[in-house]
């Protein structure tokens, strides 16, 4: 039987670290996933962690500062050795213990912070990595179920408005604002979890890409549920 990912063109599933590294985004495949069933306690590394904002940053020092159990101790030798596999590949992962993310509620047309659907960006090739090991996993929509915010008449005539740079410097306004990396599920869209344990790899959009960049979402926190996540 083929799992919830399989069924989607956009997906690959992968067993192991090299291959998550290895293969390339191809066709309609812009998110590749290492599916895992982890052992430990994550929870306990959630709990045991202080939070004095909303967002706390745990470097490798404070995970090893934690006083765990055993099962609690297994969590942690596995984010460490995730941490270790995507140092050593180039990357720069952050291991975040999450209350919530900054809401962006000044925003007239439309919110542009990550509970909004959108897709990453860079001047240069590269991927998004990330794991929710704790909490309610992010979401991904695949691009046929989504649809770009500014290619939606009216937001686009209300972008337009806002604009005081006159005609022929909107769609630098546009990408000054992030505008263009924000999109909107179709009607009878599924948005599809990215479940807890699996090490995705991401499109982003960049000049060199031959795929479409991944679109995908932060979820909203469970009161009272902290989300540990990494990513790069």
């Amino acid at each position: 039987m083929k799992d919830k990912f399989s069924a989607h063109p956009n997906i690959q599933i992968v067993s192991n670290f090299d291959d998550l590294v290895r293969f390339s985004f191809h066709g309609e495949v812009n998110a590749i996933c290492w599916k895992r069933a982890l052992p430990g306690n994550f929870e306990e590394i959630v709990h045991k962690a202080i939070l004095k904002e909303n967002i706390f940053e745990m470097n490798e020092g404070a995970l090893l500062d934690l006083d765990l159990s055993v099962q609690g101790d297994l969590a942690r030798k596995t984010i460490l050795n995730d941490l270790q596999l995507l140092k050593a590949h180039g990357a720069l992962p952050i291991l975040n213990v999450i209350k919530c993310y900054e809401r962006d509620e000044a925003n007239m047309i439309f919110p542009t912070d990550v509970y909004s659907y959108h897709v990453d960006s860079a001047p240069v090739p590269g991927s998004t990595f990330l794991c929710t090991y704790y909490g309610e996993p992010s979401e991904l929509l695949t691009n046929e179920q989504a649809e770009q915010k500014v290619s939606v008449p009216s937001v686009r005539e209300a972008i337009e408005k806002q604009n005081d740079k006159g005609a022929d410097a909107l769609e630098e306004y546009i990408q000054e604002n992030f505008y263009d990396l924000h999109y909107q599920a179709k009607a009878n869209a599924s948005p599809i979890s990215m479940g807890i344990g699996h090490i995705w790899r991401l499109a982003i959009a960049h000049p060199q890409s031959k795929v479409l960049p991944c679109i995908h979402r932060a979820p909203k926190e469970k009161e009272g549920q902290h989300r540990l996540l990494l990513i790069c």
